[in-house]
């Protein structure tokens, strides 16, 4: 079988991989990764034709070409190269992992690296066992930075990332109700969230600890190189002023003062304090810090604020959990408006303890007082309430395009699956 070196010198030249034929550039070398339903072994010699300069592959193709390149598994050999690449770099490795957050929290100590470094980071959702060894792979021999998100819905899955992305620096946003199918519950949730922390403290590492979560203390507590911050304390602190919609933060530091951000909730005064924390510790200059906060916009319906007509819509579609929803309604509840909409969608990978925790999200709707609440899919069908029901997202747009609201504030959330963008898609 070839090696990983040989790989890497086929690598060096364009330093671009591919896994799909269908976004083949000239001089990628293809992955022939293989699923459930698919089996890149078959379309390795289209890449060829499209301009790869190289096929890797674990099973036989007939044909001579020298450019197809077997190995005894393709993803193990994805992530060994992406491990030889990462050792090439001796600059810090910042990972991100947590039940909410992450990809905020990413974005925003990316965009704050990036002012005063070279910094590359996961890209949209890349954050897979597949995704993280591509992001790996995409760092060029320019970086300075390299912040890198890590998900996980089952034990053992982050501190497999680790062992490839040998992460120097390391952030866990929060361990909540979310995965519990495949953690196993809140207790599973925090031990395979805390692997992060485990390969930090083995391996000499740093972790930026947000010190108001007392479990985040407790799981930190052997941790040697430890920063900590929060609302009450830390090398940085800081509270909300204000969500209404967009959270303005208040920095307790005299250069820093006041953040307007372009976030919708008060929840996310943790993703601006670590950014603010993380800025400041690889001292990035302090005007540098608050523009990129101020500047940052979330997209991919990741608490988006839009307007349509004279409506103002939050979409949070991205994904939503026990933990996440909550927060989200409260935060909701709390806007200074009476005309107030909720459109949420069901929430998966839940296990047994789905509809208990559909259960407890109806009771804590039923707290305050809406102007409709319209529920879809997922195990609120299995639970008597008197709110209106659809079985998806297109049956609940049908009915959001008949009603022609005006002057509203509704949020739309949901988990991936269920697809609460397209209620706006047919709007």
């Amino acid at each position: 079988m070839n090696s990983i070196e040989t790989l890497y010198k086929h690598f060096l030249p364009s330093m671009s991989v591919c896994t799909d034929t269908r976004k083949i550039k000239s001089g990628d070398i293809f992955f022939a990764l293989k699923g459930d339903n698919f089996n890149g072994n078959l379309f390795a010699l289209k890449a060829l034709e499209q301009g790869a300069s190289l096929a890797v592959i674990d099973e036989d193709v007939k044909s001579n070409d020298e450019r197809l390149f077997k190995v005894e598994n393709v993803l193990a050999s994805l992530q060994a190269l992406a491990k030889h690449h990462r050792q090439q770099f001796n600059i810090p490795f910042i990972a991100i992992t947590g039940s909410n957050g992450k990809t905020t929290t990413k974005e925003l100590v990316s965009a704050v690296l990036a002012t005063h470094f070279k910094t590359y980071t996961t890209q949209g959702n890349l954050n897979n066992h597949i995704g993280v060894p591509l992001t790996l792979l995409s760092i060029k021999q320019d970086a300075a930075m390299a912040v890198i998100e890590m998900g996980a819905n089952h034990q053992k899955e982050i501190e497999s990332y680790c062992q490839y992305t040998l992460p120097t620096h390391g952030i866990i946003t929060n361990c909540g109700k979310a995965h519990l199918e495949g953690f196993g519950g809140v207790e599973g949730v925090k031990k395979g969230k805390g692997e992060l922390y485990k390969f930090l403290k083995e391996n000499d590492g740093t972790a930026f600890v947000y010190w108001d979560f007392d479990y985040l203390r407790k799981m930190s507590k052997d941790i040697k190189n430890l920063v900590k911050y929060g609302t009450k304390e830390g090398v940085v602190t800081g509270n909300v002023n204000e969500s209404n919609p967009f959270l303005v933060v208040e920095i307790n530091d005299d250069s820093l003062k006041t953040i307007h951000t372009n976030l919708v909730g008060d929840y996310n005064v943790s993703n601006v304090l670590t950014a603010v924390t993380i800025g400041k510790y690889f001292n990035v200059p302090d005007e540098k810090i608050k523009e990129a906060i101020e500047h940052y916009t979330p997209s991919n319906s990741r608490s988006q604020l839009i307007e349509i007509g004279r409506n103002r819509i939050i979409l949070d579609a991205y994904n939503a959990n026990p933990s996440s929803m909550k927060v989200a309604i409260e935060n909701f509840a709390k806007l200074l408006s009476n005309n107030k909409i909720l459109m949420l969608g069901g929430m998966m990978e839940l296990g047994k303890e789905s509809v208990e925790e559909h259960h407890a999200i109806i009771d804590l709707i039923n707290q305050f007082n809406w102007k409709k609440v319209v529920l879809v899919g997922g195990d609120f069908d299995k639970i008597s309430h008197h709110h209106l029901y659809f079985n998806n997202s297109s049956e609940a747009a049908e009915w959001y395009t008949l009603q022609a609201f005006e002057d509203c504030n509704i949020l739309i959330k949901g988990s991936r699956s269920m697809k609460m963008e397209k209620v706006l898609d047919v709007s």
